[in-house]
């Protein structure tokens, strides 16, 4: 079995510009860039959507496609939390016991203890 390939945006907005153009057809397509032809018209019908992007008025997006405030601060609080997280346990690379190493409780010195 073949791994899966991920190509990026340049190499489908690319191909996609090629089947727009018309002068091969998707299967030659396909087999030119070894991608399935069901992927070039996927790539091709996203292109055709989202051109109208390009030129709006500032040269910015819909903005009805933009995050919520309250989202994007949730998702900084849990990216905190998780950076804390990983700070807090450093390995000892002579015995490989987990120590606490930085202060916890809000500031307050928990000291060196073990953490298992």
């Amino acid at each position: 079995m073949s791994k899966r390939r991920n190509h990026n945006a340049a190499f489908k907005a690319r191909v996609a510009l090629e089947a727009l153009k018309g002068e091969r057809t998707v299967s030659e397509l396909a087999t030119a860039y070894e991608v399935h032809p069901t992927m070039i018209h996927q790539w091709k019908k996203a292109l055709l959507e989202g051109a109208a992007g390009i030129f709006e008025r500032g040269g910015k997006a819909d903005t009805s496609a933009e995050i919520a405030e309250d989202t994007v601060r949730d998702l900084h609080a849990k990216i905190g939390e998780l950076a804390v997280a990983n700070d807090l346990y450093e390995v000892d690379s002579v015995k490989g016991t987990r120590f606490i190493t930085r202060p916890l409780d809000h500031g307050r010195s928990a000291g060196l203890t073990w953490a298992g």
